[in-house]
């Protein structure tokens, strides 16, 4: 979500959005992924006479400091305490039956990242939690701890795209028989201990994909992302638009094939939309920010 707190929270592809998005006025809005509130302060902005901009977010922290940070907006932004893949579900709750567009940021908050309690970088030592929301009960050293050899290498093979999977799976499998792996430094070291030097990359932390992938993992990213995709054409009305931005090459390609296969979306982007060599200078995050915006026609 391209964000950091509320003094350096700076959303991705603002303008990108805003341009695709084109806010009317008395339309209403859902920011998906709300973080800590950019895209929909950047929505409420642009067009003061939007109906509501409806914020969905997981996270109890986030959604906090979403709701102090859009105060001033009143009632034209509404926020809902929950996961995207209640899209439906929350939407007819509140009494609204058709929105006029969609946006969904599917990067990892900064948040998450700079809290190091959370478990999601290996830069501090910290419980190896990694859930994006509370109410989960899966953690990251759960899936260390019980999962099996193979499945562990599953997932740092498909969510990860890692290479040495299968070796890493059988190092932290003989490790965890000797001592629990509890925390972040522990995973770290042990990935780039089963991982031969030669085999290291150059412009990242050996450990980034393992780690990328059990975030995945416990957070169940790609079914959710699926899920939305499924469900948005139940909300969105006539020529809404929804953009789906990812950081993944996987979420990029489910999102494209979910756009090209269905019958109820129409394409707009034939290749993503990435961002401006002046944003990636001002936010290196949205380096590797995709945006795939599409229509829903009927």
């Amino acid at each position: 979500m391209g964000s950091g707190g509320r003094e350096i929270h700076v959303p991705v592809l603002t303008r990108e959005v805003l341009y695709w998005m084109s806010p009317v006025p008395g339309g209403v809005y859902v920011d998906a992924t709300l973080g800590l509130g950019g895209h929909t302060e950047a929505l409420l902005t642009l067009e003061p006479d939007i109906a509501q901009v409806i914020g969905f977010e997981w996270d109890s922290d986030a959604a906090d400091l979403a709701a102090e940070r859009l105060a001033s907006f009143g009632s034209r932004f509404v926020l809902v305490k929950a996961s995207y893949t209640q899209l439906r579900e929350e939407l007819d709750r509140i009494g609204v039956d058709r929105i006029n567009g969609l946006v969904a940021d599917l990067g990892v908050s900064s948040l998450h990242l700079d809290r190091s309690e959370r478990g999601f970088t290996f830069k501090v030592d910290a419980p190896l939690d990694m859930r994006m929301s509370q109410d989960i009960a899966l953690t990251a050293a759960i899936l260390v701890a019980k999962l099996s050899e193979a499945e562990l290498a599953d997932i740092f093979y498909h969510y990860g795209e890692e290479r040495q999977a299968r070796r890493i799976a059988r190092f932290i499998v003989e490790a965890r028989g000797k001592e629990p792996i509890h925390t972040t430094a522990q995973l770290a070291a042990l990935v780039s201990r089963a991982i031969p030097v030669k085999y290291h990359p150059k412009k990242i932390h050996v450990a980034t994909k393992v780690f990328q992938a059990l975030r995945i993992a416990v957070n169940r990213e790609f079914e959710n992302i699926t899920k939305l995709l499924s469900a948005a054409p139940q909300v969105l009305a006539e020529d809404a638009t929804m953009c789906m931005i990812s950081f993944h090459s996987i979420e990029d390609r489910i999102v494209k094939q979910a756009f090209a296969k269905s019958d109820e979306f129409q394409v707009m982007t034939k290749k993503p939309v990435q961002a401006s060599q002046e944003e990636i200078t001002g936010n290196p995050r949205a380096r590797s920010a995709k945006m795939r915006v599409a229509k829903r026609h009927f």
